[in-house]
């Protein structure tokens, strides 16, 4: 049986990496002899440029809900790649455009209502193409301004459902607009810290249990405010590290939950954001991210075996950045973008 983080690293004590040992995931799953060992970056490049283009297709049409976010994900990725001009730029920048309402906010597609996550998607995708300034971008913040709520959360949309997800999109959304002042961010962070557990983790909202996503979407609240230090971090970070499971390597969500590729983004941005990567076994975390790739069509999935999606695709090779895996550009843990695309707003 293979045992991952069982030696401390030098800054933690005996009884921590015990309690690490002892806690460790029991739920695993197998990755086949015959799994792929390396990155097949032609093929996940042939993947997405054939996802996009296929606009008929029953997989583009069912995840309508979701284009916004499903677009962000494969222009990542292919800049991940170094192969972002495959993707077809105007098409990209018109369907934006076309998906800001008349509040300010964005929707999946054009005829679904204005969302947070939707909002954060556009930024994004304005920034990777860097057509800001085409966007109304005074009426994005008032967006983002009226769906905060009085106890410092924000709801996602107007039915005002509330999540630390959300907070995380309003608040990286304004970093990356330059105008993060436009909200409470004291109130923000005090909800944020109510949602902070015992255990080291975070949940939805407080009292809820920890989850690996949400502790993600906390610590990029923290580091986009520069409120990190208000939290025991060591003790994050234990909780994170914790999420590695023992035969295959891969990460997992919470306690007692299987691996899944997309944890490989959400904990190991997490440790990156906490300056603390090191606590997980790089070697077998890249071995069950490739373990992933479907040898056929291209693509990540969740699982070895399992069907490809963009979504596991952008957070497999996203999850490799971090790693520093060889020919992927370099991405940043708390917006999932590449980092030169970053560096031009001085960010």
């Amino acid at each position: 049986m293979r045992c991952v983080a069982l030696e401390p690293p030098r800054n933690r004590s005996p009884e921590m990496a015990l309690s690490s040992f002892l806690n460790m995931a029991r739920k695993d799953v197998d990755i086949p002899k015959n799994a792929p060992q390396a990155l097949m970056r032609g093929l996940h490049s042939d993947y997405i440029q054939k996802y996009e283009s296929k606009k008929e297709s029953f997989d583009y049409v069912s995840a309508d809900y979701l284009r916004m976010s499903g677009v962000y994900w494969c222009l990542t990725a292919m800049d991940l790649m170094g192969d972002l001009n495959r993707m077809t730029k105007d098409d990209v920048v018109r369907f934006v455009k076309d998906c800001q309402k008349s509040s300010g906010g964005f929707g999946a597609a054009e005829n679904h209502d204005a969302h947070l996550l939707y909002t954060l998607s556009a930024v994004q995708i304005a920034l990777t193409y860097d057509f800001v300034e085409e966007l109304d971008v005074n009426a994005i913040v008032r967006y983002v301004q009226s769906r905060q709520n009085e106890d410092g959360s924000f709801g996602g949309d107007r039915y005002n459902e509330f999540d630390t997800r959300f907070t995380l999109c309003a608040l990286a959304t304004l970093h990356l607009l330059g105008r993060l002042d436009e909200v409470d961010v004291d109130m923000a962070i005090d909800f944020v810290l109510r949602c902070h557990n015992p255990d080291g983790g975070f949940g939805t909202r407080p009292g809820s249990e920890s989850h690996a996503g949400q502790v993600y979407c906390c610590l990029g609240t923290l580091a986009v405010t520069g409120r990190l230090s208000m939290i025991d971090e060591e003790r994050t970070a234990e909780w994170l590290a914790q999420r590695q499971c023992a035969e295959s390597g891969g990460l997992n969500g919470r306690p007692d939950k299987l691996p899944d590729v997309c944890y490989s983004w959400w904990v190991l941005a997490s440790l990156a954001i906490l300056r603390r990567l090191d606590w997980i076994d790089r070697d077998a975390m890249v071995k069950f991210i490739l373990a992933c790739q479907d040898d056929e069509t291209g693509g990540f999935a969740d699982r070895p075996g399992d069907v490809a999606d963009p979504f596991h695709t952008v957070f497999g090779l996203a999850g490799l950045s971090l790693l520093q895996y060889p020919n992927l550009e370099p991405v940043n843990p708390v917006f999932c973008m590449r980092k030169s695309a970053l560096k031009r707003l001085e960010l």
